[in-house]
């Protein structure tokens, strides 16, 4: 992963941060000299994960927060800014699904639990650290959405594609907000990436992995560290006047 120069001692919040995308992306920036808060439910890969990034860079420390809570995350949020003075890069990386439902299987209650983890959530941290941007005047928020919020995905839920789809709504608005405030906000749009999770859900159905890669004109699927580059780049100072951005990293699956 490469250096940004400006990146060096700026601190960042990533939820969800304790393995997968969010732990790819909590290891490019500690490479990059950020001090990185790992926002998890899972206390022991929160701490896990944490541990590894000191090795990267002093002061990376882990928290656990149900990020669906507005009194969880403004507490995270307040742990962070006394332990560290300040919160430069929010990314928004917390999410789940209940897959393989439909509209008719997918009950009300998994479709709120959805939406929480993955759109409330990120209206939750934002509303939360952005006090403590707009006081520096410097700030990066990035919002990971999904292909399924462009595409239908099988082995996904309608839930999921509308709450990834309105993570898309929410980053614009958001951006338009606060364009003027030395604030970026901006969305990237994984495909199919090997986590943990989805090689879980692989092991139980191959043959969807199989007609992923066939579709893909790579060929092939992502891996989190594929992921965890542009992130970095959209925190950096390079990409300072890119905000309201969608940016697809699929191997090419949702070019037009």
């Amino acid at each position: 992963m490469g250096r940004f120069a400006d990146l060096p001692g700026k601190v960042a919040i990533v939820t969800g941060g304790a393995v997968g995308i969010g732990g790819a992306v909590g290891s490019a920036l500690a490479e990059n000299g950020v001090s990185v808060a790992v926002v998890d439910m899972d206390p022991v890969a929160a701490e896990k994960k944490a541990a590894a990034l000191v090795e990267l860079s002093a002061g990376s420390t882990a928290l656990v927060c149900d990020v669906t809570q507005p009194e969880q995350v403004l507490q995270m949020t307040e742990d962070v800014v006394r332990r560290f003075g300040r919160i430069d890069i929010l990314v928004n990386c917390a999410g789940s699904m209940f897959g393989g439902k439909t509209t008719l299987t997918v009950s009300p209650e998994e479709w709120d639990a959805t939406f929480a983890l993955c759109l409330r959530s990120h209206y939750l941290c934002a509303r939360a650290v952005l006090p403590h941007m707009i006081e520096r005047g410097w700030g990066r928020i990035v919002n990971i959405s999904s292909d399924a919020g462009r595409l239908p995905v099988r082995l996904t839920s309608p839930a999921y594609a509308a709450a990834k789809a309105g993570v898309i709504g929410f980053t614009k608005h958001l951006a338009l907000e606060v364009a003027r405030q030395g604030i970026t906000v901006n969305a990237t749009v994984p495909g199919t990436t090997f986590t943990p999770r989805t090689q879980r859900t692989f092991a139980l159905y191959p043959e969807r992995l199989r007609e992923r890669e066939a579709r893909n004109p790579m060929g092939r699927l992502a891996v989190p560290e594929e992921q965890a580059g542009i992130v970095v780049f959209l925190a950096s100072d390079e990409a300072r006047y890119i905000t309201g951005a969608v940016i697809e990293v699929t191997g090419g699956l949702l070019m037009t």
